[in-house]
């Protein structure tokens, strides 16, 4: 899922990472504006990757930054 959840990040301009865990799960980070990382989990949610197969998408530790602290957005391994 990792390299389908890269582009999407891509396409919306948004910053972060995403990985693959052990246990068959995507960790990752989201930097961008709101409207966009709203986007961004309704697509982790609801369509991810054409293999993938979703039974929940949890977010945490959420908050607002004036600058992104990350650039790009990449798969981590």
């Amino acid at each position: 899922m990792s390299r389908y959840t890269e582009q999407e990040g891509r396409s919306l301009g948004l910053s972060g990472w995403v990985q693959n865990t052990r246990r068959g799960s995507v960790i990752g980070q989201i930097q961008g504006a709101a409207g966009k990382v709203d986007q961004m989990k309704d697509w982790l949610r609801n369509v991810g990757s054409p293999s993938s197969r979703i039974d929940r998408a949890v977010f945490s530790n959420e908050r607002d930054l004036k600058e992104p602290e990350l650039k790009g957005f990449k798969t981590r391994h």
